[in-house]
Order: structure tokens, then sequence, then C-alpha cells
């Protein structure tokens, strides 16, 4: 099948196997950010953002996302180098191999919602698991960011 996409804002044209899974289109142009862990869409490592919207990529076949526009950490360097010191900073990036996850996550986070609570940071990033750092130093590393960002005033977070 033909398959015509905008992968990380450049057009993208391949014939593909119509039971291809886009985790694995990805990977195979380039995208290794994008992680197989549990293939059973429960662990988050494989997120992506399709139209803006975070997916998992190891539950969508690649012809789904036909004349759409997918975004992979590769293509959010920038918006992502603005947090991930603060996510580091946390000790939240131990192995680093749930990160790609979380970044793509927290980046839709902050364009739907620019200042979460604690609570909406929490729910956004349920779906991505981390066997390393319990989680509590990515809601800090994001709740740092946050609050540095912000014009002085109380404290934010619920």
């Amino acid at each position: 099948m033909e398959l015509k996409l905008t992968l990380n804002g450049k057009p993208v044209r391949d014939s593909v196997d119509p039971d291809l899974l886009l985790l694995d289109f990805l990977r195979a142009h380039g995208c290794y950010s994008v992680k197989r862990g549990c293939e059973t869409s429960n662990c988050g490592l494989c997120t992506v953002l399709l139209d803006g919207r975070p997916i998992l990529s190891c539950s969508l076949l690649a012809v789904r996302a036909d004349g759409r526009s997918v975004t992979t950490l590769e293509g959010l360097q920038e918006e992502a180098a603005e947090f991930t010191g603060f996510i580091a900073a946390q000790g939240a990036d131990q192995c680093g191999f749930c990160n790609p996850g979380f970044v793509v996550n927290t980046i839709a986070l902050l364009r739907e919602i620019p200042d979460p609570t604690d609570d909406q940071i929490r729910a956004w990033l349920a779906g991505n698991l981390c066997r390393c750092s319990g989680y509590d130093g990515q809601l800090r590393g994001i709740r740092a960011f946050l609050d540095r960002r912000a014009p002085k005033g109380g404290p934010h977070g619920a």
C-alpha cells in the first residue's frame, strides 16, 4: 500500500504492508526515540503525536496515518529542550528509556493546558511507565519548569 504522511514536518512517501504498525514504520524512517516496550499499549514508550495529539504508535496501523502529520521526539527537539533539563535535575531520567514518551506527552499536555495542576500532570502522564524513578521526579521536574516560567506569584499545583 502507498502511504503518504508528514513526518516531523517533512513529507514522506513509502510503500508499506497493510499490517505494518506505525511504530515499525517510524523506526524504519530513523525515529529511534519511538520504542517498543510492552507491545500491549500499556507503557507509553511508543508515544508520538498524530495531528498534534498523543497516541501509542504500537497500536495503530501505519496506513491509518495516511495523509496525516506524525511528530516524534526527533521533531520536537527545540520544544523539548526547554524542560528536559528540569526533569534530569530531579533525577527522573535515571536510565532514560522512558523519557521520549514522557517528553512527548508533556509537550502535548503543555500545549493543551499551559498551566496544569499536579493532578492534571499526573493524569496526562498516567500511561507512561517508568521502572527506575517512581514518577515523583517527573512531576517535580515539570513543576519546576512551570514555576520557573510563571510570573512571580502564588504556588502552582493541587
